[in-house]
């Protein structure tokens, strides 16, 4: 069963799942959903025990043996199994599977798993888990749910924001939710509840901590939003990233929607060929529009756009790559 993270709360007050699968690529959310759930198990009594499963050399039948044995006086076990790259090999997986089925006595479990690709997801491990267990995914806030997020942290010190300070909070620490709530909590201390913050605290008071990365760019670019295309490029090389892998994401981008704009003109639907094109996530709506807006002719120009830059990044072609790099994309956005 799929909970959302803020149904738990209200879930905990009847008491503990046998099994919990938290699972996703947000550390800050993770982070507070194990917190949660701890406090839980304290109350109700539970004893702590905590395995991480990091290497090939784990034994997962040493922790089968340790979560079938009976605690001290009959205690209730709150048993806590981290596995940080997500890998849990066939041993594992058999072990999951036998937690999910037939899971210990007097034992409430959470598997602690990073984000988890499609293949993970489909296997027979996860899928048992999913079918006993209670999964709680930790998504990532995305940059168009991210001012909700902040106003709503806020209130819960009592404090109120206007929008366009709002905006500027949001800008400054975009990617990077765990420095977001640091920054929360810090306004916290600085104004008292029922503080309305303007644009000028935000700017005196919340540091410029956003991170930015090359699939956040794929889809400023295709979704036409040169503002946001600007200030992830200035945002990307001000961290002194070099524009190799940029050049092979939007290199890659650009094959995916030629080839998209060949499939559609062949009678074929976006959801026929969105497996075989990696059509995922926000790119099944995203690469539609683009190839609405972008002609092919300009598609197969900015290929060869993107092998040039490549040339400048090896010293083989004239130029700066980073200028290139950014001419290009910009224009992409338009």
């Amino acid at each position: 069963m799929n909970l959302d993270l803020n149904q738990l709360s209200g879930s905990l007050k009847s008491g503990l799942q046998p099994l919990y699968v938290l699972h996703g690529e947000e550390e800050l959310l993770r982070i507070e959903v194990l917190d949660q759930l701890r406090a839980a198990a304290k109350q109700y009594g539970y004893l702590k025990e905590s395995h991480i499963a990091d290497g090939a050399n784990f034994d997962w039948h040493e922790l089968v043996a340790q979560a079938a044995s009976a605690g001290l006086f009959g205690d209730l076990k709150w048993l806590e199994i981290h596995v940080p790259n997500g890998k849990v090999g066939k041993q594992g997986g058999e072990v999951l599977q036998q937690f999910a089925e037939h899971p210990p006595q007097d034992t409430a479990i959470v598997i602690v798993l990073p984000k988890l690709d499609k293949a993970q997801t489909q296997s027979k491990w996860f899928s048992a888990l999913a079918k006993h267990g209670t999964v709680l995914e930790a998504k990532a806030v995305t940059p168009a749910a991210l001012p909700a997020w902040i106003r709503e942290r806020l209130q819960r010190y009592g404090l109120d924001i206007e929008r366009e300070a709002l905006d500027l909070f949001a800008e400054r620490v975009e990617g990077n939710l765990l420095a977001a709530k640091q920054e929360i909590d810090k306004l916290a201390l600085l104004y008292p509840s029922g503080h309305l913050l303007t644009w000028a605290d935000a700017e005196a008071a919340v540091a410029n901590v956003a991170r930015f990365d090359v699939f956040q760019l794929s889809a400023a670019w295709m979704s036409g939003d040169g503002r946001r295309v600007a200030r992830l490029l200035d945002g990307l090389e001000a961290e002194g990233d070099e524009p190799v892998l940029l050049v092979w994401a939007l290199a890659e981008d650009i094959r995916t929607l030629i080839r998209l704009t060949a499939a559609l003109k062949q009678g074929k639907t976006v959801q026929a060929v969105r497996n075989e094109l990696r059509l995922w996530g926000d790119k099944q709506t995203l690469a539609p529009k683009a190839i609405a807006r972008i002609s092919p002719t300009r598609l197969i120009a900015a290929l060869q756009e993107c092998a040039k830059i490549d040339r400048q990044i090896k010293g083989a072609a004239d130029g700066d790559a980073w200028t290139s790099f950014k001419h290009l994309a910009m224009s992409l956005a338009a």
